[in-house]
């Protein structure tokens, strides 16, 4: 289906909007990336493990560590079976690793009040531990296939160039986000939660922040933001945080100790890591606080 530019005044509205998902739905269709937990089959599970796994974390890491971790816990009984930490030992290096503490409890949450059954309900979603707004419209949209507004940093850039004519769609979702989503979905469920990761993928492969294709988007010509020239976005750009040298990188090290290690490790071998000592304790301290370590003594542990 080809859009053709328009004005949204009036009645037209309706009908750019309704062209504008159908419009990006059928490029999606024919462009969208293979991946597992876009699958028929994939269980609610596995598609809500992969919107945890994708938070702050790049599809091309994640998808070998979905996919060994639905090997290991095809069901949520199978994670809550094992202790949490060795959640946080088959995390690995994919960064953040409180996400596994959280998909531990999320999963012990759901065979205790849901019999083991991802819920299908937003707001039962939110219940669970560590789940928040956006993860909770996904699974219900995409495990589900649910009406709600999907809206992430890659659908923020999409409508805020193509219908606001900006350049970035902000640093946070905001109400004002959700409510311009949603006007662009379809009325049908299914469509419409088809149209929800399409707009994402847009996002992720062509409406990219810093070198959008918009030779290759489907949008183009009604885009506002490229009709208008492409204008920069307001303000300072956003420069990329340093990771080697942070707290955060020191906590990495000592979590890569401790995930080699089926035995408490010596508070010694945790010096050997880094050479700053009072980073070093920033560090552990941080790790004890968020539960991913335990401390016994002069020995550190995972989690029991």
């Amino acid at each position: 289906m080809t859009v053709t530019a328009y004005s949204f005044t009036g009645l037209s509205l309706r009908i750019a909007t309704e062209a504008i998902a159908q419009t990006v739905t059928d490029w999606y269709d024919t462009n969208a990336r293979d991946l597992p937990w876009r699958q028929p089959d994939a269980s609610p599970w596995s598609v809500l493990v992969s919107e945890v796994m994708l938070q702050q974390t790049q599809v091309s890491r994640v998808e070998p560590a979905w996919h060994r971790w639905m090997e290991r816990w095809p069901t949520p009984a199978h994670l809550a079976a094992d202790p949490p930490g060795e959640a946080i030992r088959a995390w690995d290096r994919l960064g953040y690793p409180r996400r596994a503490l959280r998909l531990h409890a999320c999963a012990t949450a759901i065979v205790e009040r849901h019999d083991g059954e991802v819920p299908d309900d937003v707001d039962a979603l939110l219940a669970l531990p560590g789940i928040g707004m956006y993860t909770a419209r996904a699974v219900a949209a995409f495990a589900f296939r649910q009406r709600h507004p999907v809206v992430d940093t890659n659908v923020r850039r999409v409508v805020a160039r193509v219908v606001e004519g900006a350049a970035d769609g902000g640093a946070a979702t905001t109400p004002a986000d959700l409510r311009a989503v949603e006007v662009l979905l379809p009325d049908d469920h299914e469509a419409a939660a088809r149209a929800s990761v399409a707009f994402m993928e847009l996002g992720a492969m062509i409406c990219t922040a810093r070198a959008p294709r918009c030779a290759a988007c489907p949008l183009t010509t009604v885009c506002a933001w490229r009709l208008a020239g492409s204008p920069p976005a307001d303000g300072p750009s956003r420069r990329t945080q340093r990771y080697h040298g942070t707290d955060r990188y020191v906590r990495g090290l000592m979590m890569a100790v401790l995930r080699a290690s089926d035995e408490p490790v010596p508070l010694g071998r945790l010096d050997e890591v880094w050479p700053d000592a009072q980073q070093r304790q920033r560090a552990l301290d941080g790790l004890l606080a968020d539960g991913l370590v335990r401390r016994r003594g002069a020995m550190v542990t995972l989690p029991g």
